[in-house]
């Protein structure tokens, strides 16, 4: 029997649809620091991005540019374009997601959102959906001392702040992209499930460590009933 008490779900790919937002916005990022588009340089960095999805934003642009302050730079710009587009309503919850939600909290389990975004973008997310309030808690990667995926720390955050669980194997983790399935492998989750409505196919999550695949985080209640009864 698995009894899973505490879910970390994603948001960006897995709860929320954002018709490739991140792009658009990492194109603003790069604008900043000079790297033209259509070049040999951008389509290098995009290619880096789209691997990455579900990382630290800053994470990815230390990477990119390698001195702080032009990471800095770039995430700011990053921010910025990222949230001009979610308050002009290009974003909406992945058809059935806030229902899921609902459906999981009803049962008992504890549900927090987890994000590779800074605060104010996820906030803005939020405010966008109506969703302020639908949890308990919400991390970023700031919650958990800057460490985003696909470190372990926003999943084990949420164990410790929640007290929902008494035991990491008692969390379920569930993305988008490869880094949430190795974030959630590396903190000892009970259940890590990929969903195909965002970023990573299924071999890709599968090779991350994905104990299971969905079609969509709708099918997530009802993956944890079976395995409660198993």
């Amino acid at each position: 029997m698995t009894d899973i008490r505490l879910v970390a779900l994603d948001m960006a790919g897995t709860t929320v649809a954002d018709g490739g937002l991140v792009e658009r916005a990492f194109a603003a990022a790069a604008a900043e620091l000079g790297v033209e588009p259509g070049s040999a340089d951008h389509a290098e960095q995009l290619a880096y991005v789209r691997a990455t999805m579900g990382e630290s934003k800053i994470s990815v642009f230390r990477h990119l540019f390698g001195e702080e302050s032009l990471a800095r730079r770039a995430n700011s710009a990053f921010e910025k374009a990222y949230g001009e587009l979610v308050d002009g309503g290009h974003i909406h919850e992945i058809p059935g997601a806030r229902a899921a939600v609902e459906e999981l909290v009803a049962e008992g389990r504890t549900v927090v959102l987890t994000t590779g975004f800074a605060r104010p973008t996820q906030d803005a997310i939020l405010d966008a959906l109506g969703w302020r309030g639908l949890v308990p808690l919400t991390l970023c990667p700031a919650d958990a001392k800057g460490r985003g995926r696909p470190y372990p720390d926003m999943v084990l955050e949420a164990f410790l702040r929640t007290g929902a669980a008494d035991d990491v194997r008692q969390i379920a983790v569930v993305g988008d992209t490869s880094y949430d399935m190795l974030s959630g492998v590396r903190a000892g989750a009970g259940l890590v499930a990929g969903v195909l409505t965002g970023a990573h196919d299924r071999a890709a999550l599968a090779a991350a460590g994905a104990t299971h695949v969905l079609a969509s985080v709708t099918g997530l209640p009802s993956l944890l009933r079976g395995a409660e009864e198993e």
